[in-house]
């Protein structure tokens, strides 16, 4: 029950990142959470305008799950991953854990704008549980090494993780129609 109320409230408050660098002078924390939320609000940024067939499309032969579609559930599921279950020490639920390699890529029967909304739906539960922590608190979870890291450790690697993804989004934006843009 606590997750649906919870996931109603979060519903409420999704926002529309900025597509901009945090300061040059900014405290730490602000400079983690807003280069992450700058890559978040570029995952996005990238699909905008694609067709369900273009979202969903591969362009590189031999990673046929690379699709635009497929990296934003991944992205969604890296979240949950790092954020929920490794450090909050939440059930260790989803394909990253109950599905076959590279399950969390697996979206062809999910249309673009669903997947999207669950993103960012994951990514404001992630932003809550940022804010209520230290940098310095350390996961949670029991059964995963990856849970002793800290806080900052998690935000670090999830910008990395997120604009290495952006960056494949780049490419296969560019072979699916031409488009390019930084941000």
């Amino acid at each position: 029950m606590a997750c649906a109320v919870l996931g109603a409230w979060v519903a409420l408050v999704i926002v529309t990142l900025d597509r901009k660098r945090p300061a040059f002078v900014a405290d730490e924390r602000t400079q983690l959470v807003g280069w992450l939320d700058l890559q978040r609000a570029l995952v996005a940024w990238k699909c905008e305008g694609l067709s369900e067939a273009q979202a969903h499309r591969s362009v590189l032969a031999t990673s046929p799950l690379m699709t635009m579609a497929g990296i934003v559930s991944h992205l969604r599921w890296a979240e949950h991953c790092w954020f929920e279950v490794l450090f909050m020490g939440r059930p260790a639920d989803g394909p990253l854990f109950n599905g076959p390699e590279d399950a969390d890529f697996m979206a062809a029967d999910r249309p673009l704008a669903q997947l999207i909304d669950d993103y960012q739906r994951q990514c404001a539960v992630s932003s809550q549980i940022i804010a209520a922590h230290s940098l310095q608190d350390v996961g949670r979870h029991p059964d995963f090494d990856s849970a002793a890291a800290t806080l900052r450790w998690m935000l670090i690697h999830m910008v990395e993780e997120t604009a290495r993804h952006v960056g494949h989004q780049d490419t296969i934006r560019e072979l699916l129609d031409g488009t390019k843009g930084y941000y």
